[in-house]
């Protein structure tokens, strides 16, 4: 009678096909790790290339928005209703979340911030515009705060720029300026400034609050860096578009502004304002700046003007010269100038 084979005959040729079996696992898994691990790599640094060119984007859209409405609404008014909706939103994100609201003096801190980012920079820059300032020159102006925000951010938070990357912000500058050359050079004839005048102001004044529009922005991004970067971002949004809405229903009240016309663009043009430039195109500048940088941050807002006269030459046909398209790609070159490590 044949002897029979044992489990412990058996078990060396069964371990050898279990360990052949876990090699091969083995090999396929590392194929799979290393994928996985490149993946993350890369979306690492493919998450700030897309988050800049989310808010250069956004942002320059801000510039057409103020044309498409200024047939319906008043700008203060138009910026009241943005700020408000806006506010609610994140009041509703922060309330879902169940994040900690800032209290006291920190809210206070925070809707100060928030009324000089957005309240006090476009009521005083929509101001100076309608009081005959060149929307190119106050787009020009505007194209200083980069530069700005680097200076004192040195000052104030050590932050330490090379040569390359004040270089990149000068060359930034001259590419706005380029784009804008037309623009400026249609609003310096004395005929411009009195089409452009809804009421007469001494120049003095209207150049003291466009520059007082650029100071504004300017500190309330670098306001972004202190304390106020420790409370929740979605809470923050809340109380400081608040603060800028008060600004607005402060501006809107003095200068009489009444204006609203319903029609498909306005509402448009809120829904967007709302969701797109005060809710998310904002919020990332804050994120932005609380997370790295502020003059790196700020760079990117050289982009926005170049970026807006292709737009404006898309949707009103303004004229794209070949001037303007060199100042672009010169603003480009800066701001990746500006931006390297």
């Amino acid at each position: 009678m044949p002897a029979r084979i044992s489990r412990s005959t058996r078990s060396p040729s069964n371990s050898g096909a279990k360990n052949k079996r876990s090699a091969r696992l083995n090999k396929t898994k590392r194929p799979i790790a290393l994928i996985l691990r490149e993946f993350r790599l890369n979306a690492s640094l493919m998450f700030p290339l897309l988050t800049a060119s989310v808010f250069v984007f956004l942002w320059s859209t801000g510039f057409i928005v103020a044309r498409a409405i200024t047939p319906y609404v008043d700008p203060n008014l138009y910026l009241l209703a943005r700020f408000c909706g806006t506010a609610m939103l994140f009041v509703a994100g922060a309330l879902i979340a169940r994040v900690r609201w800032p209290t006291g003096r920190d809210a206070i801190r925070q809707m100060f911030a928030g009324a000089l980012l957005q309240g006090v920079y476009l009521g005083a820059s929509y101001w100076a515009v309608a009081r005959g300032l060149g929307a190119g020159v106050m787009a020009l102006l505007g194209a200083l705060q980069p530069l700005l925000t680097a200076a004192l951010a040195a000052r104030l938070f050590g932050e330490k720029l090379s040569m390359r990357a004040w270089s990149g912000l000068a060359l930034g500058l001259a590419g706005v300026a380029l784009v804008l050359a037309p623009k400026i050079a249609e609003s310096v004839g004395p005929a411009a400034h009195a089409a452009n005048a809804v009421n007469t102001a001494p120049q003095w004044l209207v150049v003291t609050v466009a520059i007082l529009a650029v100071f504004a922005i300017t500190a309330g991004t670098l306001y972004q860096k202190t304390s106020l970067a420790n409370a929740d971002i979605r809470s923050a949004s809340a109380l400081q578009n608040a603060g800028a809405a008060i600004v607005a229903a402060v501006l809107a009240a003095s200068l009489g502004e009444h204006r609203f016309i319903p029609s498909i663009t306005t509402w448009i043009s809120l829904a967007w304002g709302i969701v797109m430039l005060s809710g998310v195109a904002t919020t990332l500048l804050v994120w932005m700046v609380r997370r790295g940088d502020a003059s790196r941050a700020t760079a990117l807002l050289f982009l926005a003007p170049p970026l807006a006269a292709i737009e404006s030459y898309v949707a009103f046909g303004e004229t794209l010269g070949a001037i303007q398209i060199a100042g672009f790609c010169v603003a480009l070159a800066g701001v990746l100038l500006a931006r390297s490590q």
